[in-house]
Order: structure tokens, then C-alpha cells, then sequence
């Protein structure tokens, strides 16, 4: 672990920051209010939670991802998850059950995990999961969704259980998301924003930032246009470059100066939404989060993997506990070795020293 940078410490600030700014930007929203100071009080447990088992000398992130289905109903232009076969259009009968999503989410509680990003695939096709997700209410789960599967059942569901938090992925206005996926994407994504905002529902929404959308994606003109909208969560995520031919549009030295510059500017103008950037804002915490620095990903088959855009693994989640995952060899030796840090081009740093990463697997 970096010597000269308090990462445990990072995590508590960052969880406290990320439910101070949601408590700000939810006080018009009673029920929403409510819901988030009783969070920050289970955020605080959690967090001695972790202080605990660091101590013992076992790091636990604060953040898990979990790809709940490797199926898909689009077909985004690029998307790193198609092209790496981790997505297809129907779900092979290997994934894990149910049961053992809830197994996983009970064992994250335990551990002080306080946030489970569910993503997918397409995650809003496991209803079920996501069901028994809104009963860990000590844990916060951002939905990250194509918007296609959401109906008058999982608004009521989100209505009743506010630790569910929909993040809607766009791409910009309508020519770029519609380009990249599908006709008639940007407006049902709209309409189910102004939905969200009629019933009084917190939502986010996720931006792949490219070198084609940066300056579009990040102006005062599209953030005012989620904002009115009722959006209370922007992350952008870099492009990752999967093949050659995508590689134009992964950030470089220059879209990266301009998102630095606009997100302090962006953060200093919008005290209402929270604006995450990655891995933008991991160069705050000393390099890439994944491998369990902060966080790590359980793929829809049980392997426990460094991150999303670096799906290797050495653990399956089927045969061992949560607790043995984050101390999988391979995610120890990737932060021992620092393959974690340095320059890298794209959104992974992971991803571009996958030969590193095969290599350390092999040993």
C-alpha cells in the first residue's frame, strides 16, 4: 500500500463527502432525507467496520462492483464488455443464482462495504436481485442501467426502497447517444428522468466520455439540461479502447487537461448534483482503485476480478467467502508490484497492461 497516502482514511472521507453532498442535494425530498441520515448513520458503523479489520491487517474496500447478468437487449457502439464476450444477448445457465447474489450482498454488509454497484449486461433484467438488493438498506446500490427495462413495477420498488439508485447511461444529447446506442435511446432515457423527477426519485446518470463528447458532455448547457431533470449523480467514465479501430476515441493528455479543468469548475458552480469523474479522480488516491484498493468486481459467473476492464481472476465467489476474494493473490500481487500506477492511455490503466496482468496469472 502507498506509504505516503492514507487510503483507508481516503475511503472514510470519500463515503462521508458522497452521502454529505447527496444529504445537501436531497433536502427539498423528505423521504429521500430521511433515508440518507439514516444511511450516513449505517455509513459510520460501516466505516468502524473496516477500521476493525484493518487493524487484523485485512483491507476491505468501501466499494464492490457485481455485473448481476452478462446479458444485454443493446448493442452500444464500443462497448468494451461485447467486444471482451463478457456480454451477449441471452445469459448462459452458469451465472449465480439468486441466492448467491444475496449471500454476497449479506457478506458485503458484514465487511462494512457501504456501496455495491450493480451493473450488467443489462442489470434491471434480474428483477429478483435487485429485489433483495433493496432490502440491505445499509448499503447504497447505483443501478447502472440503459433505462430500456424500467415499468411502473420498479418505480414503486425504487419508491419504496431509496438505498436502489437508478444511474441512467447517455452519451450527450440525442445524435450522440442515439448514435452509439440505438434509435430512440436519448428520448426514453429523458422520459424516464422526468419520471423519476414527477414521483420525487433520486437518479444518476453515467457518461463514456470520448474525445467526440468531452466538451459537449461536460458544459454548463447539458448539465443544466440532467439537472432540471432531478439528476443528483454524474459519473463519467473514460472510453476504453477494446480494438484498434475504437482507439480515436479513448481521452488523451488533452481531453484530460480540459475534464480536470471542467470538472473543478463544474464542482465549484453545482453544489446540487454530486460529479464524480474516473479515473479522473483517482489520481487523488494514488493511482487506479481496482484490485482492491477500493474496489473490485465480481463478474456474473462468481470470478472475483481486479475491475470490469480487466476481467481475469484467480477466486471464484462460489468457493470461498467475500472476506478470502479481497485477499486474492492476484489482486496482492497487482498492488505490491505497482501495476496500478503509472501513465497509461485510455480509461484502464489495467486494461493497457493486460500483459502484466496475464502475466502474474500465469505464475
Amino acid at each position: 500500500m502507498d506509504q505516503k497516502f492514507d487510503l483507508q482514511n481516503h475511503i472514510e472521507q470519500g463515503v462521508e463527502k458522497i452521502v454529505a453532498d447527496t444529504l445537501k442535494a436531497t433536502l427539498r425530498n423528505p423521504k429521500e432525507s430521511a433515508f440518507m441520515m439514516k444511511f450516513a448513520a449505517a455509513s459510520r458503523k460501516a466505516s468502524k467496520t473496516r477500521q476493525k479489520y484493518e487493524k487484523e491487517g485485512i483491507h476491505v474496500p468501501g466499494f464492490l462492483i457485481a455485473s448481476i447478468t452478462s446479458a444485454c437487449n443493446l448493442h452500444c457502439a464500443g462497448c468494451y464488455s461485447r467486444c471482451s464476450n463478457a456480454t451477449n444477448d441471452a445469459a448462459p445457465v452458469s451465472q449465480l443464482t439468486d441466492e448467491e447474489w444475496l449471500k454476497i450482498f449479506r457478506e458485503a454488509d458484514d465487511l462494512g462495504i457501504s456501496f455495491i454497484m450493480l451493473a450488467g449486461g443489462e442489470p434491471m433484467i434480474r428483477r429478483d436481485i435487485i429485489e433483495a438488493a433493496g432490502k440491505m438498506q445499509n448499503i447504497i446500490f447505483p443501478i447502472f442501467t440503459n433505462g430500456t427495462f424500467i415499468d411502473a413495477r420498479y418505480f414503486k420498488l425504487f419508491d419504496s426502497c431509496r438505498n436502489l439508485v437508478p444511474v441512467l447511461s447517455i452519451e450527450g444529447e440525442r445524435d450522440v447517444t442515439d448514435q452509439r446506442r440505438g434509435d430512440g435511446i436519448y428520448d426514453l432515457v429523458i422520459q424516464n428522468m422526468e419520471k423519476f423527477k414527477e414521483k420525487g426519485l433520486i437518479f444518476g446518470a453515467s457518461i463514456t466520455v470520448t474525445t467526440e463528447n468531452v466538451e459537449q458532455v461536460t458544459s454548463p448547457e447539458f448539465l443544466n439540461t440532467l439537472i432540471e431533470r432531478g439528476c443528483k449523480l454524474v459519473i463519467y467514465i473514460e472510453f476504453v479502447p477494446v480494438t484498434e479501430e475504437a482507439a480515436y476515441l479513448a481521452p488523451g493528455e488533452k481531453e484530460r487537461a480540459y475534464m480536470e479543468s471542467a470538472m473543478e469548475t463544474l464542482r465549484r458552480q453545482y453544489d446540487e448534483v454530486v460529479l464524480l469523474s474516473f479515473p479522473g479522480d483517482e489520481l487523488a488516491m494514488g493511482g487506479c482503485m481496482a484490485a482492491g484498493r477500493e474496489f473490485f468486481h465480481i463478474n456474473s459467473h462468481g470470478g472475483a476480478e481486479p475491475c470490469p476492464f480487466s476481467p481475469y481472476s484467480d477466486v471464484n465467489i462460489k468457493d470461498t467467502s467475500l472476506k478470502d476474494a479481497i485477499a486474492s493473490p492476484l489482486f496482492q500481487k497487482l498492488n505490491e508490484r505497482g501495476v496500478l500506477s503509472g501513465e497509461h492511455v485510455g480509461g484502464c490503466v489495467l486494461y493497457e497492461k493486460r500483459d502484466q496482468v496475464e502475466a502474474i496469472l500465469a505464475e
